[in-house]
């Protein structure tokens, strides 16, 4: 129990990030579909090209987390300083890149046959997000860095502080309100970018606190080391990656899901909209057991380390249970609040139920892949998502839902199946990938000189 507390405290500020993170989300499509529902079904499409990108990008970053961490627990922060440095030089090419990609993404909503309409939305979203890109990478790395050296409570409090600030924004530039122009859900993308320039001003005056401070980071001026930038790379890619295929799934099979028709496309979005809210307190609590165990790993108390992973993959196990019940029981209570629909009601209710099946190895998983962060262990997770996401989940989603191979079609129920599946494949690997690296030290200690 007093390791559990002291997750708990590392982890409740971060996991009220997330639900600010995701109430901003819901913002721009709820106000946009108040709008029309063109600008709506335009927003959600920009959101499963924007989001998979964000994350592969800024999922890079994410090693300054174990990186710091482990640095912290070894008593030698201002080693930090060069790779937080380094860190921030990688940040401004990856938002470059994420840049050209979302500015040049028409072609992947014409390629999956949207309506003109709601592809000239999309797109608009798009290409005005762009404007707040490198803000959001910067602000991401700095994030990281806080959150790797025991301080989460800062960008929880700049989360919360920008969600009204958001919410504003969206209302003048979907309406024209205030005298700003009427852009409809384009005005989304707007103020998504304003907000991601603002979140990185907070940052500007967290970084200057003591605790960062002592990291030495901004004392100094550094070029680009490729030396230090690659052990950055080694770990971050294989983050960004896996974070990438398992969030691109998703985007992948809404795009298919849409050319069944608009109600199994909005059934879906409410399940997943669902699936992420339950999803959100694991995979933030494997990211604290990734701090923890960070520190742990980097002072050389290896069997702490494993109390904590044991720790966070039991909490994650228990949670997965009450959560799979109360999606059981009260499954049609709460699609209510999505739609009023009655075809689209039903039909979401049928799919929380593949929700509560998987939530067991769903939640395990973000668990297992969040502490392995910690051990600075991210290549072979991602290779596991990769095959059982890719290879296995979407080709069987595909057969089961259009009825290939002579299989009846299943529709949106075969692409839930297939997901059930390789979740399933894939949260065994990374469990059993967590046990043996836990009790592995040697390799423990050859990840830590990473």
């Amino acid at each position: 129990m007093k390791e559990l507390r002291a997750l708990l405290r590392l982890a409740w500020p971060m996991i009220t990030t997330q639900f600010f993170i995701m109430a901003t989300g819901f913002l721009d499509t709820a106000m946009a579909g108040h709008y029309s529902a063109t600008d709506l079904a335009g927003v959600a499409l920009a959101g499963n090209v924007l989001w998979p990108l964000f994350l592969l990008f800024s999922g890079i970053t994410m090693a300054l987390s174990p990186i710091t961490a482990q640095l912290r627990g070894s008593g030698e922060v201002i080693l930090a300083g060069p790779r937080i440095r380094q860190g921030l030089w990688i940040s401004l090419g990856a938002s470059a890149v994420l840049i050209v990609c979302l500015a040049n993404s028409e072609w992947l909503f014409r390629l999956a046959q949207i309506n003109p309409e709601a592809t000239a939305i999309g797109v608009g979203y798009l290409q005005a997000v762009c404007w707040g890109a490198p803000a959001a990478i910067i602000y991401v790395a700095l994030r990281n860095t806080c959150e790797g050296l025991g301080h989460t409570v800062p960008p929880m409090l700049i989360a919360g502080a920008v969600l009204p600030v958001n919410a504003f924004l969206n209302y003048a530039l979907i309406y024209g309100a205030f005298g700003f122009p009427e852009l409809g859900g384009i005005g989304c993308g707007y103020a998504t970018a304003a907000v991601f320039w603002l979140q990185l001003a907070c940052m500007v005056v967290v970084v200057r606190r003591p605790f960062f401070r002592a990291t030495d980071t901004f004392r100094r001026w550094a070029w680009p080391q490729f030396g230090e930038m690659r052990r950055i790379l080694v770990i971050g890619v294989p983050i960004g990656l896996t974070m990438f295929v398992e969030m691109a799934v998703f985007a992948v099979i809404g795009f298919l899901i849409g050319r069944m028709g608009d109600i199994p496309l909005a059934a879906h979005s409410i399940a997943g909209n669902l699936n992420w809210m339950t999803y959100v307190i694991p995979s933030t609590l494997g990211a604290a057991a990734g701090i923890r165990v960070g520190y742990f790993v980097g002072a050389d108390d290896l069997d702490a380390a494993r109390s904590t992973a044991a720790t966070a993959y039991r909490f994650a196990f228990i949670y997965a249970l009450i959560v799979s019940l109360l999606l059981v029981l009260l499954r049609h209570q709460l699609v209510l609040a999505y739609s009023s629909d009655a075809e689209v009601l039903a039909l979401a209710a049928t799919l929380l139920l593949f929700i509560a099946l998987y939530q067991i190895v769903d939640d395990t998983q973000a668990v297992a892949v969040g502490t392995l962060r910690g051990y600075k262990d991210t290549r072979i997770p991602m290779v596991y998502g990769l095959v059982g996401y890719w290879l296995v989940g979407v080709p069987l989603g595909i057969a089961l839902a259009f009825g290939a191979f002579g299989l009846a079609p299943m529709g949106v129920y075969g692409f839930w199946t297939a997901l059930t599946f390789a979740l399933t494949l894939v949260a065994v690997a990374v469990g059993v990938r967590l046990y043996r690296t836990c009790h592995n030290e040697a390799r423990t200690r050859e990840f830590a000189r990473l």
